[in-house]
């Protein structure tokens, strides 16, 4: 049976970043397991002209080591596109680009085992014993999930998935046919838009009638300015981490919109092509977009679908009958079924995991085996969490925790905003009031 110094579940970006921070150190053995043939990232969504919302230079490795044959940068130089790149894109890039980018990492690392799904995690006898379908078995003394998350919708459209009722992440592979069809989109995140703008775009396959659904009190930018943008650095993730679990949980909602709001560029996209189609197309397109709702209710009638709508402005409901409904609801992390032999010793009484700053968890099991969490641990380490922006500096962590040493840096990272500070204690004046009174 093969024994590594630690084994990664999943290879998505994130611990793709670990695999890569991880392949110029010598003396770790490390190994990655995922059950997908390739890299994939988002296939379902990966649509065209769909744009990274943060900066190139938040790749797999470039914050804590720019010096890595694994960067975007570098990436650009051996396909002979850099001088080119820096022309059209400046600092951003396309999201299909970047997943090259990605594609291009993955084949350069030993490390990535790919059509390996484990079946289970089990304790044996001074190590993590972890199988996998084809009847693998592999030891370590520290696993690192990396295997992502979950599309969510409501709990009551389960029954109602298929052609007609789909999540975002399904959009490309199951290719809904909207041409003249009533059409609602439910969602006014990055991928509600995106979507939106996707079927907009494409004239041949123009819906009869869209109706944009927003939770929120309207269709909201990102919020993108430098202090907010704070949050996304290792002194505010340290911070957060350290605050009473009560406090991160009413700061989390606060802040959603620096992470989920969506990009100024693709709102004014929408709104213009909305104005186009209103003054000067064919009439051909209704258009509803409604904020304050929240679907409640999706039921089957004759060939459509009839969506219930509650106006949280007005306290009413509100029934709207349409052929297609695509939830941009967004993903939520589970724990991996090959964990439940485990799950007991994982999670507290109340059955969440407790994650540490090293992104290990604390778990009832021997001190030297390790369990860490990519991409996991939003409720403990902020909203960065689920970010790409923190990618490698995670990473680093995680693997110099598995090290017991620094190999990484990753402590030299300085904000502007001082979220702890304390003042100084004033100096008591020594000299006495009598004195005072006196010299008056």
């Amino acid at each position: 049976m093969e024994r590594f110094d630690f084994i990664g579940v999943g290879a998505g970006p994130s611990n793709l970043s670990l695999a890569a921070l991880a392949q110029p150190v010598t003396d770790l053995s490390a190994v990655f397991l995922d059950a997908k043939p390739r890299f994939q990232w988002h296939p379902g969504i990966m649509l065209p002209g769909a744009e990274l919302q943060v900066s190139f230079m938040k790749d797999l490795v470039t914050l804590v080591d720019p010096t890595s044959r694994y960067s975007f940068l570098n990436f650009l130089v051996e396909q002979g596109r850099v001088y080119r790149s820096l022309v059209a894109n400046g600092t951003s890039v396309s999201r299909r680009e970047f997943e090259q980018y990605y594609h291009w990492v993955a084949e350069q690392l030993p490390s990535v085992r790919w059509r390996r799904r484990v079946r289970s995690v089990e304790l044996g006898e001074g190590a993590l014993e972890v199988r996998s379908d084809d009847g693998e078995s592999l030891k370590t003394r520290a696993l690192v999930l990396g295997t992502g998350k979950e599309p969510v919708v409501p709990h009551f459209v389960a029954s109602l998935r298929g052609p007609r009722l789909l999540h975002s992440s399904e959009l490309l592979t199951v290719r809904p046919n909207v041409a003249g069809q009533r059409v609602m989109v439910v969602g006014a995140g990055q991928s509600g838009a995106e979507v939106v703008n996707h079927l907009l775009s494409e004239d041949r396959q123009l819906p009869s009638e869209l109706v944009w659904v927003s939770s929120r009190e309207g269709f909201q930018p990102i919020d993108d300015s430098p202090f907010t943008n704070e949050w996304f650095t290792p002194p505010y993730v340290d911070h957060f981490h350290g605050l009473p679990e009560e406090r991160r949980q009413t700061l989390l909602p606060r802040q959603r919109l620096a992470s989920d709001g969506v990009s100024e560029s693709l709102l004014r996209n929408i709104y213009r092509k909305l104005y186009l189609l209103d003054t000067v197309g064919d009439g051909r397109l209704r258009h509803h977009l409604v904020p304050c709702r929240r679907v409640i209710d999706v039921r089957r009638l004759a060939g459509a679908l009839v969506v219930t709508l509650h106006d949280e402005d007005r306290g009413a409901t509100q029934r709207c009958v349409v052929d297609t409904v695509i939830f941009c609801t967004g993903y939520r992390s589970v724990l991996p079924d090959f964990l439940e032999p485990l799950r007991d010793r994982l999670t507290d009484t109340d059955g969440r995991l407790q994650v540490g700053e090293d992104y290990s968890l604390n778990w009832d099991g021997p001190a030297g085996l390790r369990i860490y969490v990519q991409n996991f641990a939003e409720n403990s380490h902020g909203i960065a969490d689920p970010n790409l922006s923190l990618a490698a500096w995670r990473s680093a962590r995680v693997l110099n925790s598995i090290a017991a040493r620094e190999i990484y840096r990753v402590d030299q990272a300085r904000a502007t905003t001082d979220w702890a500070w304390e003042p100084t204690s004033p100096t008591p004046d020594p000299t006495p009031m009598a004195t005072l009174v006196e010299q008056r």
